[in-house]
């Protein structure tokens, strides 16, 4: 994995930091490459109950696609005809986001800087966004005439509501911290200083909790978002009856009974 992503497991716990401080953790090649496999790693491993996604330096947490390499490439594109520049979207893109929305286990981005582009769309894809005073956000792609990527066609409307999302899109610009608290993009707003503490904070505290209770949630969440109440009413009937069976609800129960703090196995 190259060092312009860190990836660290402990207690739970897998911390995943976009590393590109110099170049505000802009995603060239290497870095996609870096990121889906750091995503795909934390999503199939037994000892992950949560993940942190976050970025180092305190100017950006991801300003999206790195485009002074996009320019390189697209220049070699027109010389050689091979169209491989925006391949990205379903070589990198596309599997991450699929890993963040889809992996059975609570994701939270710590949004230190601004979010753009990609960025915007990964911190999307996170079930929570905690969120520096200082952070902004953008979508970006009209802008360089290129319409969205990252999964935000389906996030931004989900979270913002579809009138909102195409005024963003549309008419791309900064979105200051407290503007995507009130919009819903950010969940919880904090100062600069305090954004990596309060984010591992959160996300330890999702890494020792009811594992497979929150991967229900989240499962359940995006199902009822596309289909229908009765089909919404059949998919809690079968979530509830997968939660219910776990060894965490039995010690949740026990625990409630007993007026102890449980203490989660993550299955």
């Amino acid at each position: 994995m190259a060092d312009t992503v860190l990836y660290e497991v402990g207690d739970g716990l897998a911390t995943i930091t976009l590393n590109r401080p110099e170049a505000m953790n802009a995603l060239n090649i290497a870095t996609k490459v870096a990121l889906r496999e750091a995503v795909e790693s934390a999503a199939a491993a037994d000892a992950v109950r949560a993940v942190l996604l976050t970025s180092a330096g305190d100017r950006a947490f991801c300003v999206g696609q790195d485009l002074k390499e996009h320019i390189t490439l697209l220049a070699s594109d027109r010389e050689t005809g091979s169209g491989q520049t925006m391949t990205t979207v379903k070589e990198h893109y596309n599997p991450i986001v699929r890993a963040l929305t889809q992996m059975p286990k609570p994701v939270v981005a710590g949004v230190n800087g601004v979010a753009a582009g990609a960025g915007l769309g990964f911190a999307l894809a996170a079930d929570y966004r905690v969120v520096a005073d200082t952070a902004a956000f953008n979508t970006s792609f009209a802008g360089v005439a290129l319409t969205a990527d990252s999964g935000i066609s389906w996030t931004l409307p989900r979270v913002v509501g579809p009138g909102r999302a195409a005024d963003l899109l549309l008419f791309p610009r900064s979105i200051s911290a407290q503007d995507a608290y009130e919009l819903g993009i950010a969940n919880r707003v904090v100062p600069a200083g305090e954004l990596r503490a309060e984010a591992e904070k959160v996300a330890r505290a999702l890494a020792v909790g009811p594992t497979v209770a929150y991967a229900a949630i989240k499962e359940a969440v995006a199902y009822g978002l596309s289909h229908s109440l009765t089909e919404t009413l059949d998919k809690e009937d079968e979530l509830q009856t997968r939660a219910g069976q776990s060894e965490d609800h039995a010690i949740a129960v026990q625990a409630f009974v007993n007026k102890e703090t449980p203490k989660y196995l993550g299955r």
